[in-house]
């Protein structure tokens, strides 16, 4: 369509070409990339270079990631809302950042990132300081990277993502059930993943694509 632009959720190497049966941001029916040299972007037609932030955008943003990630395949992740006007515009973003691309895809090849937050449940007693550095030292054993998020209530004990080799999903799994077994009586464990490695990227695009 001469009149689309392309919404994109991310990069992957060139590798084969992608066959997803999900849905795309204002409810494009075709994920497709676009290629680069050894890079390519995942992308579905859109209509508008402001896609609108709604629940099911949002949703459909983060479903064709998933998608993408069930197929076995690393995917450095584009924040929400990223629309380029043409192929050309795009080649350039992906030219430009080649480097930074690549080396992003180095750093999370096979993994995934993990999110794992610990609520304290009404009139509980413990302690805190504690109870992180446990948890810290049991999850930091089974992954690669940790990343610190916002403790934005003050219920909230312990808010972090984790990057996690597929091969290591077992024993980290193993390794939140257990701390839920222990720590169960007073705190809510809240598990999360796999979604595609946000807090382990790093890569700025350009404003006026």
């Amino acid at each position: 369509m001469s009149d689309s632009h392309l919404y994109t959720y991310g990069v992957v190497e060139d590798d084969d070409p992608l066959d997803l049966s999900v849905d795309g941001v204002e409810g494009a029916d075709r994920v497709y990339t676009v290629s680069h040299g050894p890079l390519a972007a995942v992308v579905t037609d859109i209509g508008t270079m402001d896609p609108e932030r709604t629940d099911e955008n949002a949703r459909a943003h983060d479903d064709v990631l998933q998608a993408v990630l069930e197929t076995g395949r690393t995917i450095v992740p584009m924040r929400f809302g990223m629309t380029f006007k043409n192929g050309r515009a795009l080649k350039s973003v992906l030219r430009g950042g080649r480097r930074a691309f690549t080396k992003s895809l180095r750093e999370i090849d096979g993994a995934v990132e993990m999110g794992v937050k610990l609520v304290a449940d009404e009139g509980a007693s413990l302690d805190r300081e504690a109870v992180v550095a446990d948890v810290a030292d049991r999850l930091r054993a089974v992954s690669d990277e940790e990343s610190e998020n916002d403790l934005f209530s003050d219920r909230l004990v312990f808010n972090r993502s984790y990057l996690v080799d597929r091969a290591d999903r077992e024993a980290f799994d193993d390794a939140v059930s257990a701390i839920d077994d222990d720590y169960g009586e007073d705190l809510t464990v809240q598990y999360t993943g796999p979604w595609a490695p946000y807090n382990f990227v790093d890569i700025e695009i350009g404003a006026k694509r």
